[in-house]
């Protein structure tokens, strides 16, 4: 857990700085998780990473395939599952799905934009209720003024929280 909350909050340190997260990082965390959790349990603990990348970025993805969210997050948050485990993997997605609605919501307030905000999540719900995976044409990432969410930092407050719960702090 440790070291999958070192990797989530190097994500969200580039994230902050430059709006993107580095392969070398993700893919490097992946590869640490993975290695770490073969060589402490074997086959079981190999399995346990694999499983926990796959959950970890598994929600993400869909989000990425619909324009929602950035690539980089979909393979940090693969890394930090990885490293968590599967277990951990699905909290830490829990908490960061909690911490990444409790900064969109502060960020349509200080922004000031409720009411588009609130329109435009009605057209994406509606839009998306077909079962393609395909972008909004107005509402994603790609689109020219798309506010873009630092959400590496979500994922590094949902891996706080559950390191956090883990060791006892309360």
């Amino acid at each position: 857990m440790a070291a999958a909350a070192v990797c989530a909050f190097a994500g969200a340190g580039y994230d902050l700085r430059r709006g993107r997260i580095p392969n070398w990082l993700s893919y490097g965390g992946l590869g640490l998780g993975l290695a770490a959790r073969a060589a402490l349990g074997g086959w079981r603990g190999e399995m346990d990473g694999l499983l926990g990348a796959l959950a970890g970025a598994g929600l993400l993805l869909a989000f990425f395939l619909r324009g929602g969210m950035g690539g980089g997050d979909v393979k940090l948050m693969a890394a930090v599952g990885a490293l968590a485990g599967t277990q951990r993997s699905l909290q830490i997605l829990l908490s960061t799905g909690l911490a990444g609605g409790l900064m969109a919501a502060a960020a349509m307030l200080a922004r000031r934009r409720v009411r588009r905000t609130l329109g435009n999540t009605w057209k994406l719900l509606r839009f998306h209720l077909n079962p393609r995976l395909r972008p909004h044409p107005e509402l994603n990432l790609g689109a020219p003024g798309a506010f873009r969410l630092p959400y590496a930092v979500a994922i590094a407050l949902g891996t706080a929280a559950c390191l956090l719960l883990k060791t006892g702090w309360r």
